[in-house]
Formats: C-alpha cells, sequence, structure tokens
C-alpha cells in the first residue's frame, strides 16, 4: 500500500509541475484573415459562421477556452490547432496560388457538406458551431460561388 501511495504522490508532483510549461499559444493578429475575406467576399451571416466555426483552428487566431490552461489538454489542443492550420489556413491565404485557393474551397465545400467539420469534438463545447442545414447550404453555396470565380480566373490565365 505504501507503494502506491508513494507513485500517487510522484505523479501528483509531476502533474502539478507540468501546469507551469506548455505549448505556445495561437495568438496572431485577427487582420491576417483579411485577405481571405477580402477574396473570397462571404455573406455577413457566412462570414459569422466562419468566425465561430473555423477561425479557432483554421487561423493565426484562436480563443482559448478556460480549460486551455490544464496540461496536457492544453497539448491536445495545440496538436488540432498546428494540424486544422496544415490542412486550411485561413490567415496563410495570401501564400496559395490561385489554383489552390480552388482546391481548398473545394475541400471546404466537401468537410462542411459531409459533416466533418467542424470536429464533432470542437462542437462539444462549442455549441453555436454546430451547423444547421440551413448554415450549411449557406456556407457551401457560397463556397461553390467562389470557386466558380477562381475557376474562372484559372481560364483566363
Amino acid at each position: 500500500m505504501k507503494i502506491i501511495k508513494k507513485i500517487l504522490v510522484a505523479l501528483l508532483i509531476v502533474f502539478i509541475i507540468m501546469q507551469f510549461f506548455g505549448p505556445d499559444i495561437n495568438e496572431g493578429d485577427i487582420t491576417t484573415v483579411d485577405a481571405f475575406i477580402a477574396d473570397t467576399n462571404p455573406p455577413s451571416d457566412v462570414k459569422a459562421i466562419l468566425e465561430s466555426t473555423c477561425y479557432d483552428c483554421h487561423s493565426d487566431v484562436t480563443t482559448y477556452p478556460w480549460y486551455n490552461k490544464i496540461t496536457p489538454v492544453n497539448y491536445w489542443l495545440a496538436d488540432h490547432i498546428k494540424d486544422g492550420k496544415k490542412h486550411f489556413n485561413l490567415s496563410a491565404w495570401n501564400d496559395y496560388d490561385l489554383k489552390k485557393k480552388d482546391h481548398k474551397m473545394d475541400e471546404l465545400i466537401e468537410e462542411v457538406e459531409e459533416k466533418k467539420m467542424p470536429l464533432e469534438s470542437y462542437t462539444y463545447t462549442h455549441g453555436d458551431a454546430n451547423l444547421t442545414d440551413e448554415q450549411i447550404a449557406a456556407v457551401v453555396a457560397w463556397g461553390k460561388d467562389v470557386r466558380v470565380k477562381y475557376q474562372e480566373q484559372l481560364k483566363a490565365e
């Protein structure tokens, strides 16, 4: 029994020490998404959906929940954000060429239509990110309009 107590005390001490360390936080400037907004020109309802469901993981700006202060949860969140930005980064929109922008919009449409995005684990704690069928339709329609614009520009090149 004494060995179990010693192990538990050691684990508690390690857990407490871990709280003083954490991953880098994703606190960039919100203006980094301005190029994306200007280029894709979403209607106000779609812009609000993007802000509430996409920015946290797919831009340089994350609004962190209270539980981000707890290690190891903060590492799990940081990994999700890193992975999200790797696949689709609104803050890096100007770095994408026209063909890549078109492809990213195609992926956005597919992920939202198939209800793969936003992630279910995100919607557990962000109820406003649980998209209705009407919101999904609005995002998809906007995305398709953006793709038409990009495809016309690609043809003109």
